[in-house]
């Protein structure tokens, strides 16, 4: 579990840089930096997902 958390918190660390970095600029970001940022939700979902399984498995 504690694995799962540190990738959490990895994903959710890139993602918030990507952003951050996009909101510098007074311009819409690149497609593929939107792209990069969408994609890196679909990972923390997916691995938040993975996390609530894990947890449920511990508790039953």
């Amino acid at each position: 579990m504690d694995q799962l958390e540190a990738l959490l918190d990895r994903l959710k660390a890139r993602q918030r840089d990507l952003i951050m970095q996009a909101a510098e600029h007074d311009v819409m970001p690149a497609d593929s930096t939107l792209k990069r940022i969408a994609e890196l939700e679909n990972a923390i979902a997916a691995v938040e997902a993975v996390a609530d399984e894990e947890a449920d498995k511990h508790r039953n």
